[in-house]
């Protein structure tokens, strides 16, 4: 947490002064190109960050998560956007459950993201069953990293762990990843 907490600093500054001098209109490709990169790497780690310090309350026992009421079919909507329509589809239909819905939108995010680098996939599929979330189709070698068990991906390591510690799970059956949410 100590880490995390002391990275934001320098963090906020590069990332505040890449987006100051993309609004200054006298600046050319290549250099706006470059700050637009510094930017865009400024914003990842930034998530980074906030993933390694939800994982340090998780793993200290000091994870509470803040419950709201949302929509099982939105939710995955909103996960999916993040990666783009085209390399997630989502369909279903949707039932209410009490979440902490930035960090179960992160996770169902990070998951998905996860099946297509690691199951060099080109798109999955996001199917909402009420208050269950399948990921299809999951390889055999992208399983062990989707479920944290082997550690070659941040976001699903600490996806399972979030899911896990509010109450709801991540299994693999068969071609599926199916993530369970809890009810409100």
């Amino acid at each position: 947490m100590l880490a995390c907490h002391d990275l934001r600093t320098p963090l906020a500054t590069v990332h505040g002064f890449a987006r100051t001098l993309i609004g200054m209109g006298e600046i050319e490709d290549p250099a706006r190109r470059y700050l637009g990169m510094i930017d865009s790497a400024s914003d990842q780690l930034a998530e980074l960050i906030d993933e390694l310090a939800l994982a340090a309350r998780i793993e200290a026992g000091r994870y509470d998560p803040v419950l709201t009421e949302a929509d099982t079919l939105e939710l995955a909507r909103v996960a999916a956007a993040r990666l783009g329509e085209e390399r997630v589809g989502v369909e279903g239909e949707g039932a209410r459950v009490s979440i902490d819905r930035d960090a179960t939108e992160r996770a169902v995010s990070a998951l998905s993201r996860c099946a297509l680098r690691h199951g060099g996939l080109e798109r999955v599929e996001l199917t909402v069953r009420g208050g269950e979330l399948d990921l299809e189709p999951i390889t055999t070698a992208s399983a062990p990293v989707l479920l944290g068990e082997d550690l070659r991906d941040l976001g699903a390591a600490v996806a399972v762990r979030m899911l896990a510690a509010q109450g709801g799970s991540v299994a693999v059956e068969g071609e599926t990843l199916r993530v369970t949410l809890t009810g409100p």
